[in-house]
């Protein structure tokens, strides 16, 4: 007769951090995320309840996934952002905290504003962050790829926006895309901006989208592109955040210079450069 115990959920995450350790720097954080996620229970029903309970059987294969190099968001299907649960799939970018200091800044920028619209939306993180926050306001989320147009309505829904977030089809590189959509108190971007030969961490390059990750050689493409665009699309008084990378501070800053735009520099958590903050000179 075998008596041997079976594995408990607490070791079941120490030997998974041990193995995850190479591929991960977080690799303990996920290894209880992806229990959690197995348990169908949050973190803290994890540590608080069920430590010596047996290990199910899926944490393994989850562990797999994760050893290859998948984010955990994808794995779990899942992202916190701005104190909100979004769902996300390999079809829309994972939001990261770094870009929260984009929706705290246009919160601060106009917090009575009317109207938003959000270039580029993905899973809709930046614009249902700010329309949460501003229970007057209505939106407009575009994005040319279907695949995440349906992840942001489906999010629209859950955090129970939909009546006020309009999710739709537009592609600002085309002519005409922004026909009929009038004027915007605040206009939200987190445009492509990496370099086409950038080295990224194989969870980056290989499993989120390229086309939201890539923007020519020098990863200005879409800044020299949209840009220009938002003084048509701005309010009197109107304000345009828009995401850039750590380096790109400078030369996006002479972009939107040269479309007449003032500009402030916002940096996130760690000290980086990673919101420019845009207003039409009076």
């Amino acid at each position: 007769m075998d008596r041997t115990a079976p594995v408990t959920v607490s070791q079941a995450i120490r030997d998974a951090a041990i193995q995850l350790a190479a591929t991960s720097d977080t690799a303990r954080l996920d290894a209880e995320v992806l229990m959690a996620h197995a348990l169908d229970a949050t973190r803290s029903e994890l540590l608080l309840r069920h430590l010596a309970e047996p290990a199910p059987a899926a944490f393994g294969a989850l562990v797999e996934r994760r050893m290859a190099h998948e984010p955990v968001a994808y794995i779990t299907g899942e992202q916190e952002f701005f104190g909100l649960s979004f769902r996300v799939t390999p079809a829309v970018l994972i939001p990261r905290g770094d870009s929260e200091v984009l929706v705290e800044r246009a919160l601060a920028a106009l917090p009575d504003a009317r109207r938003v619209l959000d270039c580029g939306t993905g899973s809709g993180a930046l614009l249902l962050a700010v329309l949460a926050n501003l229970p007057q306001a209505q939106g407009i989320g575009i994005d040319r790829s279907a695949e995440a147009l349906a992840v942001a309505t489906g999010n629209a829904t859950t955090l129970g926006l939909a009546t006020r977030a309009r999710i739709i089809p537009a592609d600002w590189r085309q002519p005409g895309w922004d026909e009929g959509l009038g004027r915007f108190d605040l206009v939200l971007a987190n445009p492509p901006y990496v370099e086409a030969e950038a080295e990224l961490a194989p969870s980056v390059r290989a499993f989120e989208p390229a086309g939201a990750l890539f923007a020519g050689p020098d990863g200005l493409d879409d800044y020299r592109r949209l840009v220009p665009q938002l003084t048509r699309l701005l309010a009197p008084g109107g304000v345009a955040l828009v995401e850039i990378g750590a380096t790109q501070a400078a030369d996006v800053t002479a972009i939107a210079g040269d479309c007449g735009f003032a500009v402030q520099v916002h940096r996130d958590l760690g000290d980086r450069p990673r919101v420019i903050e845009l207003t039409c000179d009076p």
